[in-house]
């Protein structure tokens, strides 16, 4: 081997050994940056909004309390017209509550994004490195080790020249490495992304939701005022005109999302037969599926394909489940995909996402001996009730039911003080059909 050929060999594992160096460099640089992710301003902010948020749940639960109070006194008019005045204006904090929650929301998605953004280059960085520490590794191994060893001139430094190339050998693996933990870290935080981002959605729907509530209140109360002219007497008269029968209860319907209305004598049936399966109790059941059920109508309906067209595992899940059931993808109903938010498809009466839907799908199958259809009402009864046994709902109980409503709108989030607004009003819902399943009995 000629002296210019040594030399070119050695400038390549000198090469080797500081690309290995930069590379190390650029892990812990990378390692370094991930820990000041949350600069000082988000975090006041971020104080500044929970004080604001505790303020309002003192000023929320003082009112729930007043309600309570109220409504263990006798039926008059002038308490239920205090009661509508503290609903209204319990929602409108609520209101201002959810605005605080969907602001600290939106500053965590962005530091996620920010997060997803830094490990795809990482990423990239680190694919970048192994293609060219395989490129020095195979221009080294292009000159056997026979012939550095049978070349007497080099002999003395063959060894050296095998030890770089275990050295670069060695750093090729641990980038490889690291590109695997990098790729998994980007997984997670994509789909932490995409969690957050759905509940993001569902927040800013039922901020609508709860400003209707309010107008809808403000004309119960306006239409009392107008039909009795402030009389205790007329009052009276109305609430006996105003109460209900076991039939126009049977009758009436339950409107659903994603699928037809069906008679709510046929709802609180689904609602026992999952009570017996899940010990859910019908009444906290059927409130949940009205909650989603609205949410879902908000949303309205659209195409799988341009809903979930950002969310590639929910149109696998989707894709799968619509195949199993022999159905076209393309008629199915899904959430409509909100323009503040990420990804719609959220599908039937239980508004379950497909990736969600998956996980329950065998459990629904064993008790139904068929196969499970989000769109099928009395499944998704069951899903619903079966998701809300897995958070603690069958324990009974107030607070059991309001956390297991929490986590089946927040997941993980649950107990974010911002978000008790749900609880509370489906535990209100759930009051009012528990009411006139009591009246359905004792008919």
């Amino acid at each position: 081997m000629s002296k210019s050929q040594i030399t070119n060999r050695k400038w390549r594992i000198a090469k080797i050994i500081v690309f290995i160096i930069a590379v190390g460099l650029f892990f812990i640089s990378n390692a370094a940056t991930a820990e000041t992710i949350d600069p000082q301003k988000i975090k006041e902010q971020r104080k500044k909004l929970e004080k604001e948020l505790q303020e309002y749940e003192f000023q929320i639960n003082r009112y729930q309390k007043l309600i309570e109070e109220k409504q263990i006194q006798a039926t008059t008019m002038e308490r239920d017209i205090a009661i509508l005045n503290a609903k209204i204006d319990k929602l409108k904090l609520e209101i201002k509550a959810r605005k605080i929650a969907i602001e600290e929301l939106a500053q965590e998605l962005a530091e996620k994004e920010n997060s997803i953004a830094k490990l795809v280059k990482k990423s990239e960085a680190i694919k970048e490195s192994l293609a060219e520490l395989l490129r020095q590794v195979y221009e080294i191994e292009q000159n056997s080790l026979i012939e550095l060893i049978l070349n007497k001139e080099e002999f003395s430094d063959s060894f050296k020249e095998i030890d770089s190339l275990e050295l670069a050998q060695s750093s090729l693996q641990d980038s490889l490495g690291a590109l695997r933990i990098s790729n998994k870290q980007l997984e997670e935080e994509k789909n932490s992304l995409e969690e957050r981002q759905t509940e993001e959605v569902r927040l800013k729907i039922t901020q609508e939701l709860s400003t209707e509530t309010i107008k809808e209140k403000e004309k119960e109360q306006k239409e009392i005022l107008k039909i009795t002219r402030g009389k205790e007497k007329e009052y009276q008269k109305f609430l006996k005109e105003q109460e209900k029968s076991a039939a126009t209860i049977r009758s009436r319907l339950f409107l659903l999302a994603g699928s037809p209305a069906i008679p709510f004598e046929k709802a609180i049936e689904y609602a026992n037969l999952a009570f017996n399966t899940t010990g859910v109790r019908p009444a906290f059941l059927l409130a949940v599926i009205t909650e989603e059920s609205n949410l879902g109508r908000n949303i309205g309906t659209g195409d799988w394909k341009e809903e979930m067209k950002k969310c590639p595992k929910q149109q696998t899940a989707f894709q799968e489940i619509t195949q199993k059931l022999g159905l076209d993808p393309n008629l199915m109903p899904v959430s409509k995909r909100a323009w503040y938010g990420n990804c719609g498809g959220a599908m039937g009466p239980a508004q379950f996402m497909p990736t969600t839907w998956l996980l329950y799908e065998n459990r629904i199958k064993n008790l139904v001996g068929e196969k499970p259809s989000p769109w099928n009402p009395k499944h998704a009864f069951l899903a619903a009730a079966l998701y809300l046994k897995d958070v603690g709902a069958a324990n009974g109980g107030t607070n059991s039911e309001r956390t297991a409503a929490l986590k089946y709108l927040a997941g993980s989030n649950w107990n974010k003080k911002a978000y008790s607004f749900y609880g509370n009003e489906v535990l209100e819902i759930a009051s009012k059909y528990q009411k006139e399943i009591d009246i359905v009995k004792e008919s």
